[in-house]
């Protein structure tokens, strides 16, 4: 499934505005309809944290192909319904490496769900992947990197 950000390119350097250095506002994102989807799902996730992967944001039950930027930072959205993050906050937090480390890489994971979840309070990824795993007919995924100055 093709994902595409129009804030920055594939690969490339995330805008600060989007990271904790900025407003920390989600980007807009778009992907692929796919057929017999319900609804799609994303976490965003930082596999070069220390200790773990980090992740930043859990969004889902969204029944659209995109996102706008800057989802508002709340459970129940218009858009789909958001979990909780490793900051231990509902909704988008952006990249925010230690100043020390070299650049980090964020990926935004999106899935094509084959249904709708009952609307569950603050999910974690990983109760999502739980959930979702016996459900995705498809997934993509887009990766942007960042370093604090």
């Amino acid at each position: 499934m093709k994902v595409v950000l129009d804030s920055f390119k594939e690969g490339e350097s995330i805008p600060v505005k989007f990271t904790c250095d900025g407003e920390n506002l989600s980007p807009s994102i778009r992907w692929e309809t796919i057929n017999g989807a319900k609804s799609y799902a994303i976490i965003m996730e930082d596999p070069d944290a220390p200790r773990r992967t980090f992740v930043h944001w859990v969004i889902y039950n969204i029944t659209s192909n995109s996102l706008p930027e800057g989802v508002p930072k709340r459970e129940k959205t218009d858009y789909g319904l958001q979990g909780v993050n490793d900051f231990n906050e509902i909704g988008y937090g952006g990249p925010c490496p230690p100043r020390t480390h070299p650049y980090h890489r964020y990926y935004f994971n999106v899935y094509a769900i084959n249904s709708i979840f009952n609307e569950k309070s603050g999910l974690t990824a990983e109760e999502l992947r739980e959930m979702i795993i016996s459900k995705i007919i498809d997934s993509g995924k887009y990766m942007g990197k960042y370093k604090r100055l």
